[in-house]
């Protein structure tokens, strides 16, 4: 694949990074709306080939409340958006690539021309709040076009940090070696976007597996501190030395977003472990 072409698929993810997701709406329903206007765009531009530029552009049939139609070359130029990308029309938007881009979508850079309808997922910045958020981009290449309509996923939930810790605690259960050496491999299941496991012998009170920063290993939870240095690791291990479940609330640094945010911990003894999975608050 040749350097230009490479470079105009990094700017089709980017580019999709300029559209807002609504919070009522759900991940499923964006899904199907990205879809169902992607499929509406490339029926179009079948039929009026690159006149249907205009339409794309302006406030209209390929608008849906915050999914939008945005087309690029395979030279990294945008011809059309029917979003706030609009001002970038006519320019090489290879220019404001990134080179953490190129790493994270050399797999779908694999993806060759004529097999439909592709999609990806990685992180971004959301131009609405600023926050570095997980994104999800429809596209598909038309001879030297690509069309695309992506959208920003939600947060994880509560719910989605209570299906770890739950997954996590059964897991350890059933194989205690191979459910910490999964974690600390920083996959298996155990690290969702901004949802990680971590895992603390109550006997040691030291780290044994951490789903983001294997330099804790093995250090002690108990003198754990937040970025303010209000203790965190101590009043957990007095909660749960009470009690087999609970929940904290503090502030921690976010791994995706890179900032230091409320997160709300769910906790739970497995044995003489502390298994936790936390949620960053919107």
């Amino acid at each position: 694949m040749g350097f230009l072409h490479k470079v105009a698929w990094l700017g089709l993810m980017l580019l999709a990074g300029f559209g807002q997701a609504s919070a009522a709406t759900t991940d499923k329903n964006d899904s199907q709306a990205a879809i169902a206007l992607l499929e509406k765009a490339l029926a179009y531009y079948h039929e009026n080939g690159d006149k249907a530029f205009a339409a794309f552009s302006r406030q209209g049939e390929f608008v849906d409340k915050d999914h939008y139609v945005f087309v690029l070359d395979t030279k990294g130029v945008m011809l059309a958006s029917g979003g706030p990308s609009s001002a970038l029309i006519g320019r090489d938007v290879s220019e404001v690539l990134g080179p953490d881009l190129q790493k994270a979508f050399k797999e779908a850079l694999k993806v060759p021309e004529g097999n439909g309808i592709q999609q990806a997922e990685y992180r971004w910045q959301n131009w609405a709040d600023g926050k570095v958020e997980r994104k999800h981009v429809f596209y598909q290449r038309v001879g030297q076009r690509i069309l695309a309509v992506g959208y920003y996923l939600p947060r994880a939930s509560a719910e989605q940090a209570r299906a770890l810790l739950d997954k996590a605690a059964t897991d350890l259960t059933k194989d205690e070696k191979g459910t910490l050496i999964a974690i600390n491999s920083l996959k298996g299941g155990y690290l969702q976007d901004d949802l990680y496991v971590f895992v603390v012998d109550l006997n040691t009170r030291r780290y044994v597996a951490h789903g983001t920063n294997l330099r804790l290993i093995n250090t002690d939870f108990g003198k754990v501190k937040d970025p303010q240095g209000k203790p965190v690791g101590e009043p957990i291990l007095a909660l749960i030395g009470k009690q087999d479940e609970g929940e904290y609330e503090y502030r921690w640094n976010n791994p995706v977003t890179g900032k230091v945010e409320d997160k709300h911990a769910y906790l739970k003894k497995v044995g003489h472990f502390l298994v936790a999975v936390g949620y960053y608050s919107p």
